[in-house]
């Protein structure tokens, strides 16, 4: 299916400059743009491919200048990265789309899969499981007894939804195992990566609100909570019963200690380290522990300085010696 560069403009609301009937047939990226495809620029870091690219269309942002003459046919728009995700949401949905349970997998008869579901192959949904309408099970994903997936969920490859929670009592032969009786509540229109754990919770529910996306390699402990439109990256991890509020972002290997809140539309730098309850809406913390980023590069400031300052105590120290042996000789 082709689409030309008019039709496009006018779908997403953009200005067109140069040919209005080029046409386009796919996507890409635009250091690897080819005839045909329709790739976009809104990161200054890659301007220089807009030069050589030899895409058939490329959206730019309305504030693009231009050094030099462009091949491609340029679609103006306010915000081009958003705009592109618009335009392959369309093209992903005129796709045809796989429903209904694969042979090779394995669902129980007291489950509860709604409609146009999709269930892929070696995927485990247990006992009491519920799925809604629309839903995605990718293959090899297993969804233990009695946990509850919303309507129009996706679920990656080899995710494991209502394991149980960590939790172990120690005795004095080692550790009891402390029984995990609680589920897993997944709400609607919520994607998770490959291979990420949801664990089941020690009592009530571990909730994943609407919205939430969560990346590959993620670790949710029992009763945590993750607040509507929240996004994380990969191998963030979670100890248990820490609650994330509403529409925060969170950078890839960021870790959370447990029974903590982070408030709504906080901001978690990669590799962050969160042991304390946060302050309130809007906040930025990176570092371990996690900090306010002016504090943390001054103390990275300070840091780097640590090797030239040790060696000016290790002088400071011999003048000291020095000084003491002159006034003890007086």
């Amino acid at each position: 299916m082709e689409f030309t560069a008019k039709q496009i403009a006018d779908f997403i609301g953009g200005r067109v400059e140069g040919n209005e009937q080029a046409a386009v047939h796919t996507f890409a990226k635009i250091e690897e743009g080819k005839e045909g495809a329709i790739t976009f620029l809104s990161n200054p870091k890659y301007t220089q491919y807009i030069y050589k690219t030899k895409a058939s269309i490329v959206l730019v942002n309305d504030d693009l200048e231009l050094e030099h003459p462009v091949s491609a046919t340029l679609i103006r728009v306010k915000n081009a990265y958003e705009c592109v995700a618009k335009l392959m949401q369309l093209y992903a949905q005129s796709m045809p789309k796989k429903t209904g349970v694969d042979s090779l997998a394995f669902v129980s008869p007291t489950a509860q899969i709604g409609k146009d579901v999709y269930i892929g192959p070696f995927a485990f949904v247990g006992e009491g499981v519920k799925i809604g309408d629309g839903s995605r099970i990718y293959p090899n994903v297993t969804i233990y007894d009695g946990c509850q997936i919303g309507k129009n969920v996706t679920i990656h490859a080899g995710a494991v939804i209502g394991a149980d929670g960590f939790g172990f009592a120690p005795n004095t032969d080692g550790y009891e195992k402390i029984p995990q009786l609680g589920i897993v509540v997944i709400e609607d229109n919520v994607e998770i990566g490959a291979n990420t754990c949801v664990d089941r919770s020690t009592m009530g529910q571990t909730i994943i609100h609407e919205g939430v996306k969560l990346d590959n390699l993620i670790q949710v402990a029992h009763n945590c909570e993750i607040g509507q439109n929240t996004v994380m990256s990969a191998q963030v991890g979670m100890a248990g019963s820490t609650k994330i509020g509403a529409w925060c972002m969170v950078g890839g290997q960021a870790g959370f200690s447990g029974h903590i809140h982070v408030a709504d539309r906080t901001n978690v730098g990669a590799q962050c380290g969160v042991i304390n309850n946060t302050k309130g809406n809007g906040e930025t913390l990176i570092g371990s522990p996690a900090m306010d980023p002016k504090d943390f590069f001054k103390a990275k400031a300070l840091y780097r300085r640590l090797p030239d300052m040790y060696k000016e105590i290790g002088t400071l120290r011999k003048e000291i010696e020095e000084l003491k042996k002159l006034v003890q000789e007086r």
